[in-house]
């Protein structure tokens, strides 16, 4: 007797789609404890942004490194920690080994301290002052990085789109058409998904080889562009049902307020760099 009701609602479940990660959708819910989720976008932007524009001009490998520190300690309190978080960690040290030593490979070793022999082929030779600008520029570039991780790994496009429309006042007829453009990145690699499988149910552009795999992508240009268009069509004729553009301003539904919490995070994080540039003052007094 109950095996009928469990088949018709088997009949009844949506089929699964593989649609693929939308960048630009809604954020999941996570825990409280994951502050950064609740700050507006242009306040964790705006934090970082003296750190990294003083970066640049650091030469030394203290300062880089304390804002790395800095900037894992938030990532690993503020976000949640994920495959990509780990996956990030793990990248930042390996890139940062990889530009400094090839930096150091290419400093020129006239303008560089020869007192520290590293490493001597024949008549080429690695110093340690090569070895240090170069690391020094690895970790300067990671720091960089990991703060800018600050704001991409806990802002969503929607979100950063109505806090520049409602806080730094960006024409909203900028600021959404922007958003729909973005938009039509995971649209395009759904469809392309959906393209290869029809090629490959029908048996069109087999074998393997270069010229194969060339044949194939040329049979998904035409295809692809024209869900492109018929894509462009409709969200042309939703945003024109909807007015939009035809007046200077609009009902937001969502709000991103800017509360007194931005302000403390960013008066903080401000504090917190003028304190590592001031304890390792990376410039000198010369």
């Amino acid at each position: 007797m109950t095996a009928a009701p469990q088949q018709q609602q088997q009949q009844q479940q949506p089929p699964q789609t593989n649609l693929p990660l939308d960048p630009y959708a809604d954020r999941a819910t996570a825990s409280p404890a994951r502050f950064l989720y609740g700050l507006n976008p242009l306040a964790k932007l705006a934090a970082p942004i003296p750190a990294m524009a003083l970066l640049v001009f650091v030469r030394d490998l203290q300062t880089p490194t304390a804002f790395l520190v800095l900037a894992a300690a938030l990532l690993l309190v503020g976000v949640s920690f994920d495959r990509r978080l780990l996956i990030l960690f793990a990248a930042l040290p390996i890139g940062a080994l990889v530009i400094g030593f090839s930096f150091a490979l290419w400093t020129d070793p006239d303008k560089v301290d020869q007192s520290v022999v590293v490493w001597q082929i024949g008549s080429w030779i690695l110093y340690g002052g090569a070895l240090e600008v170069g690391f020094a520029t690895g970790l300067r570039l990671a720091a960089i990085v990991a703060l800018t991780f600050i704001a991409g790994l806990s802002t969503t496009g929607p979100d950063l789109v109505r806090a520049s429309v409602q806080q730094l006042r960006v024409p909203y007829r900028i600021g959404y058409t922007a958003l729909a453009a973005f938009r039509f990145v995971p649209r395009f690699a759904y469809e392309l998904d959906v393209i290869r499988q029809a090629h490959r149910v029908r048996g069109a552009h087999g074998g393997r080889g270069p010229f194969a795999g060339v044949a194939r992508w040329f049979g998904y240009i035409v295809p692809l562009l024209a869900g492109a268009i018929r894509h462009a069509e409709r969200v042309a004729l939703a945003m024109d049902s909807r007015a939009f553009g035809a007046f200077p301003d609009r009902t937001e539904r969502h709000l991103v307020p800017f509360r007194t919490r931005d302000v403390v995070f960013t008066v903080l994080f401000w504090a917190a760099s003028a304190a590592i540039f001031w304890f390792f003052f990376p410039w000198g007094l010369a």
